[in-house]
């Protein structure tokens, strides 16, 4: 199969869908792999790491859509890139078709077939998500500490405090991969760390294997109200898979919180469990609202992106070889786990969650597979 990597065009996003290493995999497979010149600069890869790997680099990013039966990306495709797309054409990235209507019927409408990284499941787990979680996760401890201090328009709290000055209050709302990821690390710097979940078997786990200074608490709108007037910062960490985050916190909570504390929202990339959060950028990440600094970019790995590009590839790698090795049709019918991240295929919504979030018709993958 011919695979394509077009450079990432998401302001300021600096991650690429693979590596050189990834690249000679596919290669000494026996796939042919186009790189867009420069797609790898961002994360540190030159243009002749990947032609010593044996991929071919094209000048630009009409050329490696045209020729691609396969296009391999980080996040969802922008406008110009949708308007690329063909019918039956395969895509794999980052879709988060949830949180945005426009961007499911663009990608239903090209007759493409879309498999999306974060709805692929094996058992309970998102092992496509869950790398890009675990940087978000330590990124949003990092992102609101900076955000608290007073330059940034927070309330000049230090995390940690000092020795006989109280450290801050952090909530994280949600407990799974991203929640567990930010109270460590906002565990090591000596803050209050609050986890509200309401899974109590996970609970139970984080009981056992969190340090002292962190608390489990059972999520319902009684608790989280009575929480927020005494947060510092505000972790929004829920997901549901394929579908629309729920909104935990409300605008109408923002008027009981401290001036100049923090929310980073962590699940706006599936519409936000935070109210009053929207999608910002790297370039300017943050608004005020009622008092309370809201950092909600996006695509928070991005800013760390040979990092980002690493972790993510080490886990996508087996399941782009999967799908260059057999294809869409074959890949849905013969693996569970595939048929999971096929949200559209040859211009039918395939995922009940992106239905459900629309409220339009969807047809079980499989079942549009066995027509391919």
């Amino acid at each position: 199969m011919i695979l394509g990597i077009p450079k990432e065009i998401k302001v300021l996003e600096a991650r690429v869908a693979l590596t050189p290493a990834g690249a000679h995999t596919l290669v000494e497979a026996g796939h042919e792999v186009l790189i867009e010149t420069s797609a790898g600069g961002g994360s540190g890869f030159t243009d002749q790491e990947y032609i010593d790997a044996g991929a071919k680099i094209l000048p630009n990013a009409d050329d490696v859509w045209a020729q691609a039966e396969m296009i391999v990306k980080v996040k969802e495709p922008q406008p110009v890139e949708i308007a690329r797309a063909r019918p039956g054409q395969t895509i794999f990235t980052y879709f988060h078709f949830a949180a945005d209507r426009e961007l499911t019927e663009g990608m239903v409408a090209t007759g493409a077939h879309c498999f999306a990284y974060e709805t692929l499941e094996v058992g309970r787990h998102l092992p496509l998500l869950t790398p890009m979680s675990e940087v978000a996760g330590r990124m949003s401890v990092q992102e609101g500490a900076k955000c608290l201090q007073a330059p940034q328009g927070g309330r000049g709290v230090l995390l940690g405090g000092l020795p006989g000055v109280a450290p801050a209050n952090v909530m994280i709302l949600g407990g799974g991969v991203v929640g567990t990821q930010a109270a460590w690390m906002a565990a090591g710097l000596g803050a209050n760390v609050y986890i509200f979940d309401v899974d109590l078997e996970r609970m139970r786990y984080l009981e056992d294997v969190m340090p002292q200074n962190v608390t489990t608490i059972y999520s319902n709108r009684g608790a989280i109200r009575e929480m927020l007037p005494h947060t510092d910062l505000l972790i929004g960490a829920v997901l549901v898979t394929g579908a629309r985050a729920p909104k935990l916190v409300l605008e109408d909570d923002l008027k009981i919180m401290m001036e100049g504390s923090v929310i980073v929202d962590v699940a706006v990339d599936q519409g936000g469990c935070i109210e009053t959060c929207r999608p910002t950028t790297h370039e300017e990440p943050t608004f005020v609202i009622d008092g309370v600094v809201h950092y909600c970019v996006a695509n928070m790995p991005g800013a760390v992106p040979r990092t980002s590009t690493f972790g993510l590839t080490n886990a996508t790698l087996p399941y782009v070889m999967q799908l260059a090795n057999v294809g869409p049709r074959d890949a849905v019918l013969n693996d569970t786990r595939m048929a999971t991240c096929a949200n559209t295929l040859a211009g039918k919504l395939t995922h009940e969650a992106v239905a459900k979030a629309f409220d339009m018709d969807w047809t079980p993958a499989k079942e549009v597979a066995a027509t391919l």
